[in-house]
């Protein structure tokens, strides 16, 4: 596995509180349990309004987890004043998100100047974890405006 040196030295505590200041994050409970150049760790409370029959999380929040956790881990590789902006997403829904918790492990497939290929795999937070879904996200990479 390549390692990929992070550009910006406050990653750590920028890419958190760009998301977390996000209102969809702020909705559905988001908190990080890690923060690695290329590679972040989600976590989702379980809560049953999110959920579908049988412990299936909608397909949006599966989503959004999946975006937030992919884009986070691209991210942690982008210098300061650069964000990155999702193109598309696809989820494919593996088994039902049953457990207290779902933990959204995002990692970058393929940095680059302008697009980032990431990918994020969600478990069920449980002691036995299962792998319920799985995306693959596309990213802009796009340098803010100067103030």
């Amino acid at each position: 596995m390549t390692t990929w040196q992070a550009v910006n030295p406050d990653f750590a505590d920028l890419v958190p509180a760009v998301v977390l200041s996000m209102p969809a994050a702020q909705h559905l409970g988001f908190g990080f349990t890690r923060v690695d150049t290329g590679a972040v760790e989600l976590v989702q409370p379980h809560r049953r309004e999110l959920t579908q029959h049988d412990g299936y999380f909608q397909a949006g929040v599966l989503g959004a987890l999946a975006d937030f956790a992919a884009g986070s881990a691209a991210g942690t590789l982008l210098p300061p004043g650069w964000v990155n902006m999702t193109i598309d997403f696809t989820v494919k829904i593996l088994a039902p998100a049953k457990g207290p918790t779902v933990l959204a492990r995002g990692r970058v497939i393929k940095p680059g100047a302008l697009i980032t290929i990431a990918a994020a795999d969600l478990f069920t937070g449980d002691e036995h974890e299962t792998l319920c879904a799985t995306a693959l996200v596309t990213m802009r990479n796009i340098r803010l405006a100067q103030q």
